[in-house]
């Protein structure tokens, strides 16, 4: 199999992931939708909301995620796409994987162990190719760790998967379904996506802020201090121990904290005045991200805590996760398609510019929505109140549904 021989990805790989994300984005806030008599209740471990979160979390953000690196690890990297064929190979299984794992998680876990295979395979191949390609980068820095770090992460995380969906398919003996369930969650959610979103916000956040003479020494501090929160707070589950798992949390609050400043001082370096709008909502993401981090480190002193993680995880992908790629998505989708389309063009014709490529009057209408969506919906779990569950959750869906449709609009300009 030949590798790539330039730099620049063909276009149809990273949009194949990110088209297939917006669908199951979409599918995902439906599923919700209608069973939102299990999220008041906090039933969160039923079939159709197991469909739902996977759909949002494999569907949507791993699969953007995905797409996302065909198009940047080459330029955050320097270096082409192992094989651009294989990626188009990889998009297939995985896409079959996991949209089937999703549908068969409501109404058949043995069923879901099998789909589940080849989710893995397909994911499997996806680092894989990650590991060809950035095997070849000439010089690596503190991005391949991070990013290396989070597809190791990922690893781990599919693994555990799997065993557990194994293990309601068939109930396997001297299997602790706690400890490994709580591991695939913290790997999956800080481990994955928190340290990919860390490692190429300091590709991106200088990109599109025009920020230059910073200083990337915090860069390893946010990475020493945050894995080690992730090791204690992996042991914390094996032993059991409180106070390692209040030691964990605090670990990881110190880290994120870190890496927040060090965004910060580089916004603080910038040249660009005034900040793109969907550029801005990521850096809110950021905020976000801190508060939830503070909060789920004092809750874990308090008795009886784990009853509010549930609440905690849900707030940690929407409002970091999903609003962090929202808010990135809605510059590197433009950015992305103008290059394709018409960057040699330029000199011999007008060509538009980024922003009429995309209604950046639209991006806050569609976060905020999103955002008020999300929120109204924690209020309606705290309440117990389903009415006030579809109002948010119908907000979140109308804002998902508009900013996909924007999204997609780009590339019929």
């Amino acid at each position: 199999m030949m590798p790539s021989i330039s730099n620049e990805t063909n276009i149809k790989l990273p949009l194949s992931f990110i088209i297939f994300s917006l669908i199951a984005f979409c599918a995902s806030q439906v599923i919700l939708l209608f069973n939102g008599h299990l999220i008041v209740e906090e039933y969160f471990r039923s079939p159709a909301i197991l469909s739902a979160v996977h759909l949002l979390v494999l569907g949507w953000a791993l699969m953007v995620a995905m797409g996302a690196m065909y198009q940047l690890v080459p330029v955050a990297f320097l270096t082409p796409i192992w094989s651009e064929t294989f990626g188009f190979f990889q998009f297939g299984i995985s896409a079959i994987g996991i949209a089937g794992f999703a549908i068969t998680l409501s109404f058949s876990f043995k069923l879901a162990a099998i789909t589940g295979i080849i989710a893995v395979l397909g994911i499997l191949l996806f680092i894989f190719q990650m590991f060809m390609t950035m095997k070849k980068q000439a010089k690596k820095n503190i991005l391949t760790l991070l990013v290396g770090s989070a597809l190791a992460c990922l690893l781990i995380t599919i693994t555990l998967g799997i065993l557990l969906a194994v293990n309601m398919g068939m109930g396997l003996t001297d299997f602790n379904h706690i400890v490994v369930l709580k591991s695939h969650i913290l790997l999956g959610i800080t481990g994955w996506f928190t340290l990919l979103i860390f490692g190429f916000s300091y590709k991106m956040v200088p990109m599109f802020s025009l920020a230059h003479g910073f200083s990337m020494k915090p860069s390893k501090w946010v990475y020493i201090v945050y894995v080690a929160g992730l090791v204690v707070s992996i042991i914390s589950f094996i032993t059991e121990e409180t106070y390692l798992f209040q030691i964990g949390l605090s670990i990881l609050f110190i880290g994120f904290s870190i890496f927040s400043y060090h965004i910060y001082l580089i916004i603080k370096a910038r040249l660009k005045k005034k900040l793109d709008k969907p550029f801005t909502f990521s850096l809110y993401a950021i905020s976000f991200g801190l508060v939830i981090h503070g909060l789920a480190m004092v809750l874990s002193f308090f008795p009886g805590h784990y009853r509010f993680f549930g609440l905690l995880i849900y707030l940690y992908i929407f409002c970091w996760i999903v609003c962090s790629i929202l808010g990135y998505l809605y510059k590197i989708i433009p950015f992305l398609w103008w290059t394709h389309r018409y960057s040699k063009e330029i000199g011999k014709s007008n060509v538009p510019t980024l922003k009429q490529l995309i209604d950046e009057k639209l991006a806050y209408p569609i976060f905020y929505s999103f955002l008020f969506g999300v929120l109204i919906v924690l209020v309606s779990i705290f309440t117990g109140q389903l009415l006030i569950f579809t109002i948010g959750q119908g907000l979140v869906l109308v804002a998902t549904f508009v900013f996909s449709y924007t999204v997609i609009n780009v590339l019929r300009k």
